[in-house]
């Protein structure tokens, strides 16, 4: 049987994603990793931004608490992760992030989710057609705005998928897209819907589009 590793870049296990991307009974052996595992607090804390210009993601912890760390510190900690399932022979290895990994290597089959996604919209906003981008942290919003204005006509909202109750106003802000995107593993189809009742707006879920992806493997 083939073996799986779904690695995020908070801890393990992720059971909020996992039941949404494997709905199939023929799924294999499925092993699941995290940047943070293992560290208490202190050894988190020291992976926070160390000030307002560093990147950052945020992500979930095994007790469901929030957490925002460092984009670079994380990328060191997951390429030693990703090399360490590389030893271990596994079959396929699926990035739980929508973060862009700038150099990640891996000797096995990597699906990361952001490529997914931006391809996706990349096909659907051609023409000039403006995409609301949805994300978890209102400061990833300037970063975002950089980075989709480059490919897309963007507007950029936020809304914590682990601090609910944001999601109406968000769409709100995001009026004038034709398009939303819900950019992080985190939002579900529950808050997806929330998304599109306010909106009035085709919602993209990251996580969808991760899940179509992974059952083609199945």
């Amino acid at each position: 049987m083939q073996q799986w590793a779904f690695v995020t870049i908070g801890q393990s296990p992720r059971d909020d994603i996992l039941p949404d991307l494997l709905p199939e009974a023929a799924a294999p052996a499925v092993r699941q990793v995290g940047v943070l595992d293992g560290l208490d607090d202190a050894e988190i804390a020291a992976g926070a931004p160390a000030d307002e210009d560093e990147e950052r993601l945020c992500t979930r912890l095994a007790d469901g608490r929030e957490v925002v760390i460092a984009k670079r510190w994380t990328a060191q900690r997951l390429q030693v992760l990703v090399d360490a399932l590389d030893a271990e022979d596994v079959d396929l290895i699926v990035l739980l992030c929508t973060g862009y990994f700038d150099g990640l290597k891996a000797r096995t089959l990597l699906i990361e989710p952001q490529r997914l996604v931006d391809h996706t919209v990349d096909a659907l906003a051609e023409g000039g057609r403006r995409v609301g981008v949805l994300v978890p942290l209102a400061s990833q919003v300037p970063e975002f705005a950089r980075r989709g204005g480059a490919r897309w006509p963007v507007t950029v909202s936020h809304a914590s998928p682990y601090a609910p109750g944001r999601f109406a106003e968000a769409a709100g802000e995001l009026g004038d897209a034709e398009l939303i995107v819900m950019h992080c593993m985190g939002y579900d189809e529950a808050m997806r819907r929330e998304v599109a009742a306010a909106a009035g707006r085709p919602v993209l879920l990251a996580r969808r589009l991760l899940a179509a992806t992974v059952a083609q493997f199945v």
